[in-house]
């Protein structure tokens, strides 16, 4: 994919570039819950038991409940199941719990138009709600493609009508991976083809004077999800139009992988001031979701008052010109910036640097016998040293960085660079030949000791901020060097203090709170300018993070940014009622045979409903067809239908095999 067509700022619906506020929504009734206007942005999650059991789904929605979800959504794949939306509802109300309920439909009109006479909210997916996916014809004259949305108004005219009857409202929810053959035809598998889905199901509404929607433009790819609900929003401006918006990254995946993958399309998308409703996807029980969701969306109840109760200096803005492009640096030392992959730097000055065995959680395992180092795929680029030596050899790809005082007293300054503030960089009498690294925050770019600043080929940027609102002051700095026309690589940096992440999320210290608000915060602060082109290298500074979950971290936002790949990734949806098989422990299991297989895309889809659609990013696809049935894809080709899942695995691996990408464990270089 050409990701250079993905990278767009946030213009006219917010104002992110220099305060914090939400796009102003219409106001959507959902049971005795609204969403948009001036309500807080809601939390919802998808049960996971078949929608048949109405127990298990009653118990499962009041933990999900207890846990923060203010919606609750069930999947209604066929009228059977769409009548026992009444059951469930029924004994939900008995037990006091009046969560509103969201139908889930695809392909089924009839299921929909029973549902919306039972709950509070239906969704559709107008990529496969009355349109069709069957790829036997991707070519429409003017006159076909105005027939097909005849067509389509008639068949979706009665659900409009039962929900203005009944008071419910709908979300129409376009996924990335299902868009149709018309809309194919015209925009190909594109965020311009998302938006144009989904719109053309919002004008058959307001048609028929119905508004009681919500708007969704889902992706398993970050950057896609982004590009789509940005360029939704400038087109519903464009029409008078400002429904909230439902945000979610679909088939996130699970563990810190798929919080960070969450984080990166949502959370950016949050600091542009956008977002009504969040379901953050794991493949995990539902009930794990919501504290998620509740972590990324009380950051921004918090900026909000601060931006509305305190006086938050401006951020410097040195041009009005509110589309910037990605930032384009030149390379230095043949090492950082250029076309090269963005670089990861940690903090070890806090480590034992009397024994080198505490590199291996920086991606370098010491080996005492051979005295030699083995690399992997997560090994660290730079590491800082503050004014501490080690006292064994570092590897010797390893680049080390000290503050300029301590750099100055080491003789054998061999991969050892140093770290000045602007004011020693200017008053400095000796300077690394290859590779200086200055300090700087946005608004020092109008001081004194910048303007004197004497730039050239050698110095890379650390890009630090403490502002309120830092992502944005930290995108502001990029698109301030480009005005004053500079090129140098920046490493974006962050720091967390452990205070940060009290509360109930816990971190990564307490092994009964796996969710840690540093996963999120880094994912949101560094994804979000990453996904737009900006930053040749990342540092997350937080005292109170292991050394290895940092540089875990570091690596995973590069992976979700897809700004540098390091690891096999899984896209993994996070069940419904509709899944053929346990999702947890099969998705476990591929990552078990296949997790060395840097840079490959694979796909586990619970059902044939929408999982071939939703994995459309991956390479490999490993689907439910039905009881014991897998059905096997080369991207979104069909290679083996209705193989035995006890053989299917190996059967996908045979695939990989003949398609010359599979490498054994005991060929990867040490």
């Amino acid at each position: 994919m050409d990701t250079s067509k993905l990278l767009t700022l946030p213009g006219i619906y917010c104002n992110s570039q220099t305060t914090y506020s939400r796009w102003k929504t219409r106001e959507v009734q959902i049971g005795d819950v609204p969403m948009g206007g001036d309500n807080p942005i809601r939390i919802q999650s998808m049960t996971t038991i078949d929608t048949m059991d109405t127990m298990g789904s009653v118990e499962q929605t009041i933990r999900m409940v207890d846990a923060g979800c203010e919606y609750v959504r069930i999947t209604a794949p066929s009228i059977k199941e769409a009548n026992n939306l009444a059951n469930i509802k029924q004994e939900l109300r008995a037990r006091g719990y009046h969560v509103p309920l969201v139908a889930d439909i695809h392909f089924t009109p009839n299921a929909a138009e029973v549902a919306a006479r039972i709950v509070e909210k239906v969704r559709v997916n107008p990529g496969n709600y009355a349109d069709k996916k069957k790829f036997d014809q991707l070519s429409y004259t003017d006159s076909e493609y105005q027939a097909e949305l005849d067509r389509i108004y008639k068949k979706f005219k009665p659900l409009v009508n039962i929900c203005k009857e009944y008071g419910t409202a709908m979300r129409i929810g376009t996924n990335h991976g299902s868009l149709s053959d018309r809309i194919m035809s015209h925009y190909g598998d594109t965020p311009e083809g998302m938006v144009e889905s989904a719109m053309e199901f919002i004008r058959i509404c307001e048609d028929l004077n119905y508004y009681n929607l919500c708007i969704s433009m889902k992706s398993s790819n970050p950057q896609v999800m982004v590009r789509a609900y940005r360029l939704l929003v400038e087109k519903m401006i464009s029409e008078n139009m400002n429904y909230p918006l439902h945000l979610g990254v679909t088939e996130a995946g699970d563990g810190e992988d798929g919080r960070v993958k969450s984080a990166v399309g949502i959370g950016t998308l949050l600091e542009d001031g956008l977002g009504d409703t969040v379901r953050v996807s794991l493949t995990e029980e539902p009930e794990k979701e919501a504290p998620v969701a509740i972590a990324l969306v009380n950051r921004y109840s918090k900026r909000q008052h601060d931006f509305n109760t305190s006086v938050i200096p401006p951020i410097l803005q040195l041009t009005d010109n509110n589309s910037p492009t990605p930032y384009i640096s030149k390379e230095v030392n043949t090492f950082i910036g250029g076309a090269l992959v963005p670089r990861v730097v940690v903090d070890i000055s806090r480590q034992n640097l009397k024994d080198a065995t505490f590199l291996s959680q920086a991606g370098y395992r010491y080996d005492m016998l051979l005295d030699k180092y083995h690399m992997g795929e997560q090994s660290v680029d730079f590491v800082y040293l503050a004014d501490q030596l080690p006292s064994f050899n570092m590897p010797a790809n390893l680049k080390q960085l000290y503050n300029y005082k301590t750099w100055k007293s080491i003789q054998n300054k061999v991969n050892i660079h140093p770290l000045f503030t602007l004011e020693e960089f200017n008053q400095a009498n000796e300077k690394d030949a290859s590779l200086n690294i200055i300090k700087i925050k946005n608004e020092d770019l109008v001081t004194s000791l910048f303007e004197t600043l004497p730039l050239d080929k050698t110095i890379v940027f650390l890009l630090e901020t403490t502002a309120v609102h830092g992502m944005a002051e930290q995108r502001q700095f990029f698109k301030n060097l480009q005005e004053i026309g500079l090129d140098n690589p920046v490493i974006i940096k962050r720091t967390y203090e452990a205070t940060a992440f009290s509360g109930p999320i816990g971190d990564f210290m307490n092994p009964e709170e796996p969710i840690s608000k540093l996963q999120l915060y880094a994912a949101t602060d560094l994804g979000a300018l990453l996904i737009d082109g900006f930053g040749s290298g990342v540092w997350i500074d937080s005292q109170a993070t292991p050394l290895d979950k940092i540089v875990s971290l570091s690596f995973g936002i590069l992976q979700a940014t897809r700004s540098r790949i390091s690891k096999t990734e899984y896209i993994s949806c996070p069940s419904c009622g509709r899944t053929l098989f346990d999702l947890q422990e099969t998705t476990q299991m591929i990552r078990n045979r296949t997790n060395h297989l840097k840079g490959l895309k694979i796909g586990i889809m619970g059902c044939i409903v929408n999982g071939p659609g939703e994995m459309a990013d991956a390479d490999y696809g490993y689907v439910g067809a039905g009881p014991d049935k897998i059905t096997l894809y080369r991207g979104q080709e069909v290679v083996k239908k209705n193989v035995s899942s006890a053989h299917a695995l190996d059967e996908l691996i045979n695939i990989i095999k003949s398609d010359g990408l599979w490498i054994e464990e005991s060929e990867i270089p040490n």
